[in-house]
């Protein structure tokens, strides 16, 4: 899998070190809506998250909705719009499926929505904070001989079509030490496409997305991931996920082929958001995951 951009330079306006637990206000993450990734592949293995609410996608209302949470240590502003986010970074493929629906208007699609996602590669490193240590023992992340850019590799946007839905081709990430699996991301509206990146608009909603623990374990004994050893972090003793299934963020799984887990995975969600919110994620409160060495700078900064 590659994800080679003709311009992978971007402006780096700010990098936030956020080790906040969850912000209760702004955005909102809603479950369902499965039908809407209807796909033709041989998919056959599903793992389907269960809110931990009373309502349901077939009455026709918004599931139970929940709060922002921290965006984590390792935000960088100012990735590209782009669909394969990779550059080269070897892992389980990905295939991400994201709707964005409004929450306060009955679950209608956001088209115009711009998600942004980012998350560490398989060994635990994010771009722009490489000499961060992802706790455990792993190899350096220059040894991994991808071609890819350590400023942008594993970040990226994507604006919703018509439908409110935007697909990215990734990997599936790995961990670091307090963490368990995941994707970190943002939805924003009012913005537009400018220079290759996205820009304006506010911030509606800022979450994380989150993997089975018996599938992300499957793929971890897998290479390359193996050769980061440690003590990974089970769902139900993240400092971030609540235990609330699809709607904080369980992201509903298939299997390319049921039983070889290197051929990827398809991830699918909803995102129900407030479009007249605003969260950014960038609270200050405890947890949210710091690295062991303490929250990181940037390995370098983009330039323009």
């Amino acid at each position: 899998m590659t994800g080679n951009h003709k311009n992978t330079s971007i402006t780096r306006r700010r990098a936030l070190a956020v080790a906040g637990g969850t912000v209760a206000a702004g955005g909102l993450a809603a479950a369902g809506y499965q039908s809407a990734f209807a796909d033709t592949t041989t998919a056959t293995t599903t793992t389907t998250a269960t809110a931990t609410d009373t309502s349901s996608a077939s009455s026709g209302t918004c599931m139970q909705l929940m709060s922002s949470v921290t965006e984590g240590p390792y935000y960088l502003d100012g990735a590209l719009v782009r669909k394969n986010i990779t550059e080269g970074k070897s892992g389980v493929p990905l295939t991400l499926r994201l709707t964005v629906v409004d929450a306060t208007d009955g679950c209608t699609p956001v088209p115009g929505a711009a998600v942004e996602i980012w998350h560490c590669d398989a060994w635990g490193y994010y771009s722009g904070y490489t000499t961060a240590n992802p706790g455990g023992s792993a190899p350096a992340e220059s040894e991994d001989g991808s071609t890819a850019d350590d400023k942008t590799y594993l970040r990226g946007y994507q604006v919703a079509n018509a439908n409110g839905v935007v697909t990215f081709e990734t990997i599936v990430p790995g961990w670091y030490t307090p963490r368990t699996c995941h994707i970190h991301l943002k939805v924003h509206t009012g913005g537009a496409k400018e220079d290759g990146t996205y820009e304006g608009g506010k911030v509606n909603f800022t979450g994380q997305l989150f993997f089975d623990d018996e599938i992300a374990e499957s793929i971890f004994a897998l290479e390359p991931y193996s050769k980061h050893t440690g003590g990974y972090t089970k769902l139900a003793d993240d400092m971030v996920y609540d235990g609330g299934g699809a709607s904080s963020g369980l992201l509903t799984l298939k299997a390319v082929h049921k039983k070889d887990p290197s051929k990827g995975y398809k991830g699918f969600l909803t995102l129900g958001i407030d479009p007249d919110a605003e969260n950014t994620g960038a609270g200050s409160g405890g947890g949210g995951g710091t690295p062991p060495s303490g929250a990181p700078a940037p390995s370098s900064s983009p330039s323009s």
